[in-house]
């Protein structure tokens, strides 16, 4: 079995109430968890009805660990150099979200493809962040391939996970020009602020009811 490493932190008795009736959130990070603290903060804030289940990553030296400790959610290392192979581990960590009530899965800088278990486990139920306007730029290096291209505007893309990298139906979107001055960090900088704008958004439309995935395509009014 693979290495796993829980804090627990125990809410009072109304707070457990609340988050109960909330929709859970399954968040999974490979490094600071920037996009996992819009979700906390919107959370906070009201601006999100959920609660986050539980955040798995598979590096134990995620910063994005101490980030969801530090806000009173439970952290999880669950590496992956326990399990055989790649479905092996990902039927471990549908195991694991499942074992939490999660309804939602949030990849928040997971840096792992996303297998057959888990899409199987979530139908229609894993969102990802991609910091372009797909289905331009898939892949690692977004930015860098913005500027490389020429291109005058880039942004960022909410998706859901499907079988294939970066193409899955889109959820929301938001542009960010590309300036003359700009380079990989000063374009990644100003990608990131929308990006943590638009996930909390794009997770409160999917929790939503009212939707369905006709081809490629998320459409509103029609039930999931």
């Amino acid at each position: 079995m693979g290495e796993v490493i829980a804090t627990r932190w125990p809410p009072d008795a109304m707070a457990k109430t609340e988050n109960e009736s909330r929709p859970r959130i399954g968040v999974l990070i490979s490094g600071r968890g920037s996009n996992l603290q819009s979700i906390i903060d919107a959370i906070a804030a009201r601006r999100l009805d959920a609660t986050i289940a539980v955040v798995v990553s598979n590096r134990a030296d995620a910063p994005g660990l101490q980030r969801a400790r530090d806000a009173g959610v439970d952290a999880i290392h669950l590496s992956p150099r326990g399990y055989p192979d790649r479905a092996a581990y990902d039927r471990a960590l549908s195991d694991l979200l499942l074992s939490r009530g999660v309804s939602l899965v949030c990849l928040a800088g997971f840096m792992r493809l996303v297998g057959r278990p888990l899409l199987d486990a979530f139908p229609n139920r894993i969102l990802n962040i991609h910091p372009s306007l797909l289905p331009s730029f898939p892949g690692l290096d977004a930015q860098r391939q913005a500027l490389a291209h020429g291109v005058r505007v880039t942004g960022a893309t909410v998706h859901l996970v499907n079988a294939e990298l970066d193409a899955g139906p889109i959820v929301l979107q938001a542009a960010v020009p590309v300036l003359d001055s700009d380079t990989v960090e000063t374009l990644s900088a100003r990608v990131l602020v929308e990006e943590h704008r638009l996930y909390p958004e794009a997770i409160a439309r999917v929790l939503e009811s009212g939707w369905s995935v006709v081809g490629r395509r998320l459409v509103r009014g029609v039930a999931s």
